[in-house]
């Protein structure tokens, strides 16, 4: 069997893979992980399918935290949602975190892991963002490549429908989401 080789960056290989699995993305686009709701809500105007068949529905929200609960609300209601964010984006997203997790919906969070912001806005990659998380019931899958990026996403979406747990699916924000690789 011929091997069929994409390149592409960290960002597009986890949008690439949620977009197959997701029939609602909730989305707010925050730096570094502004792409990866970008080209889902292109492909979603485009009439791109997903492996149902259908086309995702794409929403924005007015904030991080509306993404979230928006994604809470679909998941609620039996559908199987996903979002993208970092940094602050992610913290906001805290509270619905906790009752996804406390209801057992299977969502995925794509996190592009960025260093949070205090006194002075900060760009840097760290994982405080992602840490900030370990308590809220969700799985968590870090990626060190875009290859790892493209696997672990559809690990998760694959987990969190069988297990019926939320997936953390975090990599380095501008690291791993912008690196071009061959995949």
């Amino acid at each position: 069997m011929k091997r069929n080789w994409k390149t592409m960056d960290g960002n597009t290989a986890a949008a690439h893979v949620s977009y197959a699995f997701t029939e609602v993305a909730a989305i707010y686009p925050i730096t570094p992980s502004s792409p990866m709701p970008e080209v889902v809500d292109e492909w979603a105007a485009h009439g791109r399918k997903n492996i149902f068949g259908k086309t995702v529905q794409v929403t924005e929200l007015q904030s991080e935290a509306g993404a979230a609960g928006a994604v809470h609300g679909s998941l609620s209601a039996g559908s199987l949602s996903t979002t993208f964010t970092a940094s602050q984006g992610l913290l906001l997203m805290m509270p619905n975190m906790y009752k996804i997790a406390g209801e057992m919906l299977p969502g995925v969070f794509d996190v592009t892991a960025r260093s949070l912001a205090a006194h002075a806005l900060s760009i840097f990659g760290d994982h405080s963002d992602v840490m900030a998380c370990r308590g809220t019931g969700f799985a968590m899958l870090a990626s060190g490549s875009v290859q790892e990026v493209m696997d672990l996403t559809a690990v998760s979406h694959l987990s969190a429908i069988k297990a019926s747990i939320p997936f953390l699916n975090f990599f380095d924000g501008f690291r791993t989401s912008h690196e071009i690789q061959k995949i």
